[in-house]
């Protein structure tokens, strides 16, 4: 996996061989009776002899392992990056991308998947509301009851509030309403005036049929006056255009009001009659959304056209960032791949199979094509050509033309199925997948580090057992050197030498 570098291992073989002379000096020196023998230094200068060589080599296969592992890091980001930035390239979205505009107030639009450009004439006669219902005045310390089952519903959806000791003050069943886990919708406030407290009622949901009723049975212990049984309405949906109504059986002090009717929305399209229950309306128009206010009804009726229109300067957005971030891949890969004659060090990916599948995979996209019919859509036609340094350039005069009269064919170029956008973001996504080939590169790659790991072990282990050895040896040589060395000074002094006389010769003892 890793090349070695013979500049550093010769360096490193340069260096053992010089600290092993200044400890074979040392060794002379001990043995002339000059000094004692730096066996700390011969030691370590022998033991780095043997290993200098290949502590070198391991190091610099570690960091060339590790230098590419960082570089298909860096691939990956910059993939991940491209991938990212082109979403709506990829899932067929481009060519929905319109702009809406309304020509009055109270409504704005909004327009996707299945959207027409063209003009709408739309004219509302009323909003969608949400019923609200306020009961009469109760004071906040009276007990409706001192048990009961309140029963409400929202249209044909129902929930029972169990009444006791716990919640039976009109304040307790606002709070059991809204705890309920059955709620089918419907908010429970408390308001305060100057004639007691008001249970309000509202539903979440607005439309006719959203209507609000309550019923109470299975009551015990009921006050003579502002009981339970006074929480008691029936709602009607209105029918056509109307408004709900209400009926209340409670007391003149206790009976409810409705602050807000439930109702549709009614409008026309054109000359068509359109409703909706909500004021958020995605069924009348195909593709376009149409959103509501209380400001859009005026009387005399208003009637104010929508016009969709193909957004082509967020699609021209889309399509020259896909170019910035395809181009930056490329500018990336280029580094990785680098070769410079004459350096001591290349890119980390040079000559790389996986980098350079890779980055053919991705040029045979981009100069490739997408089948339109009869004939062949591709970049170049829209004003995306393919460089010869790999990049991508763009001629915005011809992209602005084809976005403008040719929308099917750009719709087609970037399709969902198998557009240019599609297929790239297909194999990006298998060269990022586990298993895919930069994932079986990396595994490699670290497979190699492990068994490198373990050679540095083993030669870990090896330089310390051959500096025991040798410590012990050469420490056994130096004592016996120093022992010889102390008998052939006494000797001299006894015999004399080569400039002296000895104790003997003149009769000193």
């Amino acid at each position: 996996m890793s090349t070695i570098s013979s500049t550093s291992t010769a360096a490193s073989t340069t260096a053992a061989q010089t600290a092993l002379q200044e400890a074979a000096q040392s060794v002379i020196s001990g043995s002339t009776g000059n000094s004692t023998m730096d066996v700390g230094s011969l030691v370590s200068a022998l033991v780095n002899a043997k290993t200098a060589g290949q502590t070198s080599q391991l190091a610099t296969k570690t960091n060339t392992d590790n230098t590419k592992l960082s570089a298909l890091g860096t691939l990956s980001a910059a993939l991940s990056a491209l991938q990212a930035g082109m979403s709506s390239l990829t899932d067929g979205s481009l060519a929905s991308t319109y702009t809406t505009t309304a020509s009055g107030t109270g409504i704005t639009a909004t327009a996707g998947t299945g959207a027409v450009a063209g003009n709408y004439s739309v004219t509302v006669s009323q909003v969608a509301a949400a019923q609200s219902l306020t009961s009469g005045a109760f004071s906040s310390s009276t007990q409706l009851a001192s048990s009961g089952t309140l029963t409400l519903s929202l249209g044909s959806q129902s929930m029972n509030v169990a009444i006791n000791s716990t919640n039976n003050t009109l304040s307790g069943i606002a709070a059991a309403i809204n705890a309920s886990a059955s709620n089918p919708g419907i908010s429970a406030s408390i308001v305060t005036g100057t004639d007691g407290q008001h249970l309000v009622l509202s539903s979440k949901s607005t439309g006719a049929s959203n209507v609000i009723s309550t019923s109470v049975s299975n009551v015990l212990g009921e006050p003579s006056s502002g009981g339970l049984s006074q929480l008691a309405v029936t709602s009607t949906a209105g029918t056509g255009s109307a408004a709900s109504t209400f009926t209340s059986t409670a007391d003149t002090t206790h009976a409810w009001t409705q602050s807000t009717a439930a109702q549709d929305a009614e409008f026309t399209i054109g000359n068509i009659a359109a409703s909706s229950s909500s004021n958020s309306v995605s069924t009348a128009i195909s593709g376009v959304t149409l959103n509501l206010t209380a400001a859009a009804v005026t009387n005399p009726a208003t009637t104010q056209t929508i016009t969709v229109a193909q957004d082509t300067t967020a699609q021209t957005s889309a399509i020259t960032n896909f170019v910035s971030l395809y181009n930056t891949l490329v500018t990336t890969v280029g580094t990785l791949t680098s070769f410079t004659s004459g350096a001591t060090s290349q890119g980390a990916l040079l000559g790389d199979s996986t980098v350079n599948s890779i980055k053919n995979t991705l040029a045979n996209i981009v100069s490739g094509g997408v089948q339109n019919g009869g004939s062949k859509i591709t970049l170049g036609s829209i004003g995306i050509s393919l460089q010869a340094d790999g990049t991508l350039s763009t001629d915005s005069a011809k992209l602005s033309s084809a976005l403008s009269t040719n929308s099917a064919g750009v719709a087609a170029l970037f399709n969902a199925t198998n557009g240019v956008g599609e297929q790239i973001d297909s194999n990006i996504t298998s060269f990022l997948a586990t298993g895919g080939i930069i994932d079986n590169e990396k595994t490699t790659i670290n497979s190699d580090l492990k068994a490198i790991t373990a050679q540095q072990t083993t030669l870990t282990n090896y330089t310390a057992q051959l500096t025991s050895q040798y410590q012990a040896q050469f420490t056994a040589l130096n004592t016996l050197m120093s022992s010889t060395n102390q008998n052939s000074q006494y000797l001299t002094q006894l015999f004399g030498g080569t400039n002296s006389a000895g104790a003997l010769a003149t009769g000193k003892s």
